[in-house]
C-alpha cells in the first residue's frame, strides 16, 4: 500500500532548550493501524499534535496524503481526524447537532445520510437527540470519534483513546477501529494498554525521549525480539543450581521447585536437548515441562530500558 502520511526528520524545541521531537521519520502506510507505544512524556502527543498542526515543528516535515502541513495547511488538516485524549464536549448539545456541526467547520455539505451512517456505525443512532451531558463517558468517546469522522477523513489519529474505559468498552472500541480500518481509514493511535496494540494494531512504533526506537511490524517484531521460556518443573526443590549446569544460563524460581530456561526461538539450536540431558545428569527429576512466549509488554519495557540505560 502506498504511504499516506510522511513524516521527515521531525523536531520540536521549545524555548527553554527541551526537545520534545529529535529528528522523528516515519512513513504510515495507507490503511493500516499504526500504534504508537511510549511511557509518559514520551512525545505521543507531541508528535500527533504537530502531524495535525495544533503545534508547529522546529524542523523537519509532515505531509498527508501529498499535502504538507505547513505549506498546505488546510489541504493536509481535511485529511484527518483527531480524536483528543479529554474529552472536550458542549454538554447541552444534542449528539447529531455535534457531528453536524463538525462537518460544517469543514465546509462539507449538509449530508444528513452521512452523519447518520457515521452515527449507526459509532452505536451512537439511537442517543443522535440525546444531550452530551445524558451520555456516559464511553458513549461521549464514542461522539468524539463521530466528530473526527464528520468530514469523512482519510487519516484517524487517536490519542489514547480508551483511557477510562471500562474492560468491555474497551473492546467494543477495538471493535470500532477495525471496522473503519475495514472501511479504508487510515488509523495511527496512541496507548498505555499494551494489550491494545498487541490486539489490533497492524505495525508498531516505540517512541521514548522524543525519538522513535522503532516501527515494524507487529508479528514481526514479536518473532525477531520476543523470547521463549522454558520452565522445567522438578519433583523435588532444590536449593542452588548445580554447579554442572550453571553454564546453562539457568535461574531458578523462588520456591526451587522449577529451572527457568531462555532461549532465542531464531537460533539455529535452541539448546533445549542439551539441557534437559544435562538436567537427567544433575540427578534431577523432572516432573513438568512448560513454555511461554514473550509478549509485546515484555518488548516494549526492555526497549524502553535499553534506551535509558
Amino acid at each position: 500500500m502506498p504511504d499516506i502520511v510522511k513524516i521527515t526528520d521531525l523536531r520540536k524545541a521549545y524555548a527553554d532548550g527541551f526537545e520534545a521531537l529529535k529528528g522523528v521519520s516515519l512513513n504510515i502506510r495507507e490503511g493500516e493501524i499504526l500504534a504508537l507505544l511510549g511511557p509518559n512524556g514520551a512525545g505521543k502527543t507531541t508528535l500527533i499534535s504537530t502531524i495535525c498542526g495544533i503545534t508547529t515543528g522546529t524542523g523537519g516535515s509532515v505531509t498527508v496524503g501529498g499535502f504538507d502541513t505547513v505549506n498546505d495547511y488546510r489541504g493536509a488538516r481535511s485529511m484527518i481526524g483527531l480524536v483528543p485524549q479529554e474529552i472536550n464536549l458542549e454538554p447541552f448539545e444534542k449528539v447529531i447537532s455535534t457531528v453536524r456541526f463538525s462537518r460544517g467547520l469543514f465546509g462539507k455539505p449538509k449530508d444528513d445520510a452521512a452523519v447518520e451512517k457515521i452515527l449507526r456505525q459509532l452505536s451512537l443512532w439511537d442517543k443522535k437527540d440525546s444531550q452530551i451531558r445524558a451520555l456516559s463517558g464511553g458513549m461521549k468517546r464514542r461522539v468524539l470519534i463521530a466528530k473526527a469522522l464528520a468530514h469523512e477523513p482519510r487519516v484517524l489519529f487517536l490519542d489514547e483513546p480508551t483511557a477510562g474505559v471500562d474492560v468491555e468498552l474497551r473492546r467494543d472500541m477495538w471493535n470500532i477501529v477495525a471496522d473503519l480500518k475495514a472501511s479504508g481509514v487510515t488509523i495511527i493511535l496512541t496507548t498505555h494498554y499494551i494489550e491494545e496494540a498487541e490486539a489490533i494494531a497492524d505495525r508498531i512504533g516505540v517512541i521514548a525521549h522524543g525519538e522513535l526506537l522503532l516501527v515494524e511490524d507487529k508479528d514481526t517484531l514479536m518473532s525477531r525480539m520476543g523470547k521463549k521460556q522454558l520452565v522445567v518443573q522438578l519433583t523435588q526443590p532444590i536449593d542452588a543450581i548445580p554447579d554442572s549446569l550453571v553454564s546453562d544460563a539457568l535461574t531458578l524460581s523462588d520456591d526451587g521447585h522449577a529451572l527457568i530456561y531462555s532461549y532465542d526461538t531464531r537460533a539455529e539450536r535452541t539448546g533445549i536437548t542439551k539441557l534437559l540431558s544435562d538436567v537427567a545428569a544433575a540427578g534431577l527429576v523432572l516432573s513438568d515441562l512448560e513454555t511461554s512466549q514473550s509478549s509485546l509488554e515484555d518488548i516494549f519495557v526492555d526497549l524502553v530500558k535499553e534506551d535509558a540505560a
